[in-house]
């Protein structure tokens, strides 16, 4: 922008010094011009056409606006002058003068600094130096070069407020720009801060989810290990049961035969095997109803709770006080959970705790479903060293649906399981 400006004044300058040289080239052809046509013929110019270019000076139309006045001819000698002094001396051609003897009109603030330029320098105003050829009437031929030397404070007036303007409005439009640009840049230092900021939660956010997913991959190794170590306890857990029950009763059922076989029969034995057969028979039964699952997945929640309770009075012949809210579970995978949860606690309680009282307490709030087991028995040491192979699993089958377990031994005796699961969509 400082270059266009300077560009600009430049030519508005050259614009104004050249309309000034453009009535001066008039005022040389249609006035001096006339007054000098000897110079065609003759190298001096008469007495008579130099009274009347003095009276041209001096009354003529440019008379206020002209310092002083020359007349060169093509070889460089001053034919005419106002200051008379320099008549008749030959100075070197300089620029205006050679490009006046081109046939161009020159026009500039001139530096005076030429020995021609004497009287000038002499008067401490600033003028416009004017070089304008003379053509010969008739053939156009270059005769001579009229210098004037013209008042040049107007014109510096008016380009200063004309040149004054012309910066202005350059320094007008670069503000606008530099606005403009600041604005641009601005938006876009914004938008690149917003970005940073928006990558680095993101960055963050995605550091946090391959945290937590070493942790669950972790979890989830613990888990598998977990349930391969429950599994196999299970299996020996169930080999064991077999073994030290049904197997027995079958056992001692096949020696009364061998010995009925071989003539060693005892009066009671038919009903001692018929005894042994259904022992065995109802003991399988037994371990195959606590391996049996109902169907859970076209019954509520509510629906759920209930069964499992009945289920237990059923075959524990003990009664179990139901504080039951309404919960609302929609995972066929958490309904399971639950009936596991209270067919293991129920039956411990009745099994192990030798409890007088057991209370089921459902709860719903907040997102979770909270299921307690409270009873009134001897209590145990809840010591993941003590607990038992059942406890240990369902807290594993709570774990994996992201839910918690907890074993509390209370100050008036007895313990209370508590189990809690996060809210679900049915899938």
């Amino acid at each position: 922008m400082l270059t266009i400006g300077l560009w600009v004044t430049s030519h508005i300058e050259t614009a104004l010094v050249q309309e000034r040289a453009g009535e001066t080239a008039l005022f040389v052809d249609s006035i001096v011009s006339p007054l000098v046509q000897e110079l065609g013929q003759s190298s001096v110019l008469s007495e008579q056409s130099q009274r009347r270019l003095l009276d041209m000076i001096q009354k003529g139309p440019l008379a206020k606006e002209l310092f002083s006045f020359k007349i060169w001819r093509p070889d460089g000698t001053v034919v005419f002058s106002s200051d008379p002094n320099l008549i008749g001396q030959h100075f070197a051609p300089g620029q205006g003068l050679k490009a006046a003897l081109a046939g161009q009109v020159d026009a500039s603030f001139t530096t005076l600094n030429g020995q021609e330029h004497s009287l000038e320098r002499k008067s401490g105003y600033p003028l416009i130096e004017v070089y304008s050829p003379i053509h010969e009437t008739g053939t156009g031929k270059i005769i001579g070069v009229a210098e004037l030397y013209e008042f040049s404070a107007d014109i510096l007036a008016e380009l200063q407020k004309v040149l004054f303007q012309s910066w202005l409005v350059v320094a007008a439009v670069t503000i606008c720009m530099l606005m403009l640009l600041y604005g641009i840049v601005a938006r876009g230092s914004v938008q690149i801060e917003r970005q940073k900021r928006a990558l680095d939660d993101q960055v963050e956010e995605l550091a946090n989810m391959v945290t937590a997913n070493i942790a669950l991959r972790q979890h989830i190794d613990a888990a598998s290990q977990n349930a391969a170590t429950l599994n196999e306890r299970y299996l020996r857990r169930i080999s064991a049961e077999l073994h030290d029950g049904p197997a027995q009763m079958l056992g001692f059922a096949t020696m009364r035969l061998k010995a009925i076989e071989q003539g060693k029969a005892r009066e009671d034995d038919h009903s001692l095997i018929q005894r042994a057969v259904a022992d065995a028979l109802q003991e399988i039964r037994n371990i195959c109803r606590g391996l049996r699952l109902p169907e859970l997945e076209e019954l509520s929640a509510d629906e759920v709770v209930k069964r499992a309770i009945q289920s237990h009075e059923f075959y524990s012949g003990s009664h179990v006080k139901a504080d039951l809210a309404r919960i609302d579970v929609q995972s066929v995978a958490e309904k399971i959970c639950i009936y596991r949860f209270l067919q293991e606690t129920l039956s411990n309680a009745a099994r192990h705790a030798q409890a007088s009282r057991v209370d089921v307490i459902t709860r719903q709030k907040d997102g979770y479903t909270a299921i307690t087991v409270k009873d009134d028995g001897i209590g145990f040491s809840p010591d993941a060293s003590t607990v038992g192979l059942g406890l240990v699993g369902l807290r594993e089958r709570v774990a994996s649906l992201g839910g918690t377990m907890e074993v509390h031994m209370q100050p008036e005796g007895g313990a209370s399981v508590h189990m809690r699961l996060k809210m679900r969509e049915k899938r």
